[in-house]
Formats: structure tokens, sequence, C-alpha cells
């Protein structure tokens, strides 16, 4: 199957699916897509590893590579840096596969500011109800985490939901056909 661009940027608020629907994604179509490994700040997450779900590096050493220019996107979000590095974009269009970004609004904002031109696809939760019943059941960060992911996902939603913003909303109320959906933004033309 072809896809219509070489680079698209997955965007939504944490616990929207955004992950699962990738993973969907890069296992059928296995050797389609490369992902685009972020950098980050933060500590691994239990059963995450390096090089595989993020570059965990640190906090100096990312600040000195976003100074030298050497980053597509980066931003701050509870006390830990996140980004994407030209090189790890490189990477995967080299292998000849299409760039999945996985990146949050402010990140979105900087690659419109790029040369890339991707596709943006923007993943949504049914309800905000939801999306904090899905933070709080996954029980893996204290309250003022959740609770600052909960503030960033009411601006990444009134944002996903601003004309032109994304080329296409996927709202995840129920996995397979949030996944079709996924399925019909990236390969149809």
């Amino acid at each position: 199957m072809q896809t219509a661009a070489k680079i698209f940027v997955i965007s939504g608020p944490s616990g929207s699916g955004k992950s699962t629907l990738l993973k969907k994604l890069f296992s059928e179509y296995p050797s389609t897509f490369g992902f685009s490994i972020s950098h980050t700040t933060r500590k691994p997450r239990p059963g995450e590893q390096d090089g595989k779900d993020y570059h965990f590096v640190e906090k100096e050493h990312m600040i000195s590579e976003v100074e030298a220019g050497k980053f597509i996107e980066s931003a701050t979000f509870s006390g830990n840096m996140y980004g994407t590095s030209i090189k790890a974009v490189e990477d995967v269009v080299a292998q000849g596969k299409v760039c999945v970004l996985d990146i949050d609004m402010q990140g979105v904002k900087l690659v419109k500011n790029t040369s890339l031109n991707p596709k943006y696809i923007f993943v949504r939760p049914p309800s905000f109800e939801i999306l904090e019943q899905r933070l709080r059941g996954r029980g893996t960060e204290k309250e003022e985490a959740v609770l600052a992911r909960l503030s960033a996902a009411k601006e990444e939603m009134e944002y996903g939901a601003t004309p032109g913003a994304y080329d296409h909303v996927i709202i995840n109320d129920d996995l397979d056909i949030a996944y079709e959906a996924l399925k019909k933004a990236i390969f149809v033309q």
C-alpha cells in the first residue's frame, strides 16, 4: 500500500490511545512505517527500553543538542523535556520507511514551522471524562502528574478542534473503528 506522505504527525492528549493505535499499525505494516524515537529526560517507566520507546538522556545533554539545532521540536512537560531529533527522522527515511512522529501540541506547532510538510492526524478521546478514567486507570503516575496531563489535555483538545490545525481528527471511542479511520487517513490519497 502506498501512502500520500513520507512523514505523518500523530498527536493527541496522553491517554487518547495514540500508542495503542500506532502499535497496531506497526504490527500490521512492519516494513512500511518507522517510528521516530523521541528523546526525553524523564526516567523510563516499567517495561520501557532505551532506544526503543525513547532515547532516555540527561537534561544537560538534551539542552545542548536542542541549542545546537539538532532537534525538529522539543517541549517541556511536567518538568521533563521531550523532543524529536532531525537524526531520528532521517534514520527512518533512510530505511525507506514512512516516518511517524508521535508528538504533543507544542511539537505540532513547531513542526508546522519546518519544511517537513507532513500529514497531521489528531487522536482524541470520546470525552474528557473518559480520558480522565484512562489516565487514572494506568496507575503509573502521582496525582500531580495526572492533573498536569489533564490540564494539558484540555488545551490539546481545544487545539485539535481548531479548523485547519489537523488534516484528520480520529475519535478513539472504539479501537477497531479508530484504527480503520487511522489507516484511511494514512493510505487514502
